[in-house]
């Protein structure tokens, strides 16, 4: 069995002696793990990092096989993420989520192209809240418990969505919520419009990082084994809390 593509590290731990047990992220392939002979070497280490992209040729003997990678870099994004915390913690997370919430072997190209753009963003210096926002959003739609923002649940409003239902995951406007207002959680203007601008667009992380967090905890999780979230993902909600 072989196979050859390119992949973004999740994680990299020590095997034996000298080698390592990789998970990539890819397009084709989904969630994926092998073994890296030298992993944990002087010139293999650096290139296994979180959110480097690699590209990988995957071997075994017989595809029930964790089988072993063969590794070469393309693009290294740690050194551009040293000096900022916040996306230190943002990496941390989707790299976390991604192994907690995807089964394994899977092909996730939409996801893939979603993590890529979301890293370019982390790496370089514009905002990236909305594309780490749309990264989970996805993620709960590739699981399959994406929400409903498309339209007011309520009223069929298309506009002034204000709101989502902790329920249905059904977006609702102002008038369509009424005497449940306390009930709903406050829908982001980011969540909707990743690559909008504006000065309070912390809060709305913020805001949002809480509305997608109540469907990973008590949605998506239970269904995986009730297992909690990885606590990189609560790091990260905690910055913007």
């Amino acid at each position: 069995m072989e196979w050859a593509g390119e992949g973004i590290v999740l994680s990299a731990r020590p095997h034996g002696e000298n080698a390592a047990i990789v998970e990539v992220l890819t397009a084709g392939y989904g969630r994926h793990a092998g073994v890296v002979r030298g992993g944990t070497g002087r010139r293999l280490a650096p290139v296994l990092q979180p959110g480097s992209e690699v590209q990988v040729t995957w071997r075994a003997r017989l595809d029930a096989h964790i089988g072993h990678f063969t590794v070469e870099p393309l693009r290294n994004r740690m050194a551009a993420l040293l000096s900022d915390p916040e996306r230190l913690a943002a990496l941390s997370a989707f790299c976390a989520l991604a192994i907690f919430a995807l089964p394994e072997r899977e092909p996730q190209p939409r996801l893939y192209a979603a993590a890529q753009a979301l890293l370019d963003g982390l790496a370089g210096r514009e905002i990236w809240f909305g594309a780490y926002l749309n990264w989970e959003r996805l993620l709960l739609e590739e699981t399959g418990y994406g929400l409903d923002l498309e339209s007011c649940a309520v009223t069929g409003a298309t506009e002034g969505l204000a709101y989502v239902s902790p329920r249905t995951g059904r977006a609702v406007t102002v008038a369509g919520a009424g005497e449940w207002t306390s009930r709903l959680l406050p829908l982001p203007p980011l969540l909707v419009e990743p690559a909008i601008t504006g000065p309070d667009l912390r809060a709305q992380m913020g805001a949002g990082l809480r509305l997608l967090g109540h469907f990973l905890a008590d949605v998506l999780a239970p269904a995986l084994g009730d297992r909690p979230l990885p606590e990189a993902r609560a790091r990260l909600a905690a910055r913007f809390g």
